[in-house]
């Protein structure tokens, strides 16, 4: 395995590529999809193989909300397991990839709107190492979190992800980790295991911000609570819908839009993902 000091050497000697970096939104849909052999899974794994390998893996997950923002700095991030009632064998999982204390200083110090701080403390949520884990099994590529600042709003997070773009030509994969739809208190839990289930509001709002992604009519999505009823509807609170324009802020003008695992799950809820690039 690759040591400790070579991954955190590696901003120091890893210049600007011709290519940028894709970037990813990941529906991450139940901490169970961390453990299951099913289509979402497959297809996490399936995106890693098909887009460059990255250098270092950067997550803003719905589950890390801070005040101010925050960066895991430490060496090796522990495997939080932020949920109960779920079997035991999911709390059991560790995924140990290192962490970069570098990347972390250099990405505080390419972000200028606001102070990032370094954090020893978090480590990677299960928006996070459910899907990572699946995508590099391995566990030797780095991975950090970017927190959220949960006193902020829609258009902050938007800007503030495009101070992130160096970090694209320099080979790091950025994802934010979220779902599109999710209203927890809506879910049709007698229809969890149907293969695909939503609501009609669900659906027609899924549709709707699809078509203001590829259109790149970010601005629409910034300030989704004029598109509608729907749209309030799938966003009861804002922490899983942030991470998708932390993805769109990172768009640059010759990146391609493809969608996947676009499906509704338990009525309320969708896992369609975007990649970028």
């Amino acid at each position: 395995m690759t040591t400790l000091s070579a991954f955190n050497r590696f901003t120091e000697d890893l210049g600007e590529q011709d290519q940028l970096m894709p970037v990813l939104f990941m529906g991450h849909g139940s901490p169970m999809n961390g453990i299951l052999d099913n289509e979402f899974s497959q297809k996490w794994a399936k995106v890693a193989k098909e887009i460059p390998t990255p250098k270092a893996v950067l997550v803003v997950s719905a589950h890390w909300l801070s005040k101010g923002t925050r960066i895991t700095a430490m060496d090796f991030p522990k495997t939080i397991h932020d949920f109960g009632g779920f079997p035991q064998e999911l709390f059991q999982v560790q995924y140990n990839a290192p962490g970069s204390p570098e990347l972390a200083k250099e990405t505080a110090s390419i972000i200028t709107s606001t102070q990032v701080e370094m954090d020893h403390d978090w480590g990677l949520d299960h928006g996070a190492w459910t899907v990572v884990r699946h995508m590099y099994p391995k566990a030797n590529i780095p991975v950090l979190q970017l927190s959220i600042d949960y006193t902020k709003g829609p258009q902050y997070h938007y800007d503030l992800a495009k101070e992130l773009m160096k970090l694209r030509k320099k080979g790091v994969l950025i994802m934010g980790s979220g779902n599109m739809v999710h209203n927890l208190r809506m879910v049709a839990w007698d229809k969890l295991n149907d293969d695909e289930y939503g609501y009609d509001w669900a659906i027609q709002i899924n549709n709707k911000f699809k078509e203001l992604i590829r259109s790149g009519e970010h601005d629409k999505l910034i300030k989704y609570e004029k598109l509608g009823r729907e749209a309030m509807m799938a966003i009861p609170t804002p922490e899983h819908y942030w991470p998708l324009l932390y993805t769109l802020g990172l768009k640059g003008s010759k990146d391609d839009i493809t969608f996947f695992n676009d499906k509704a799950v338990a009525g309320s809820l969708t896992m369609t993902s975007v990649l970028i690039g």
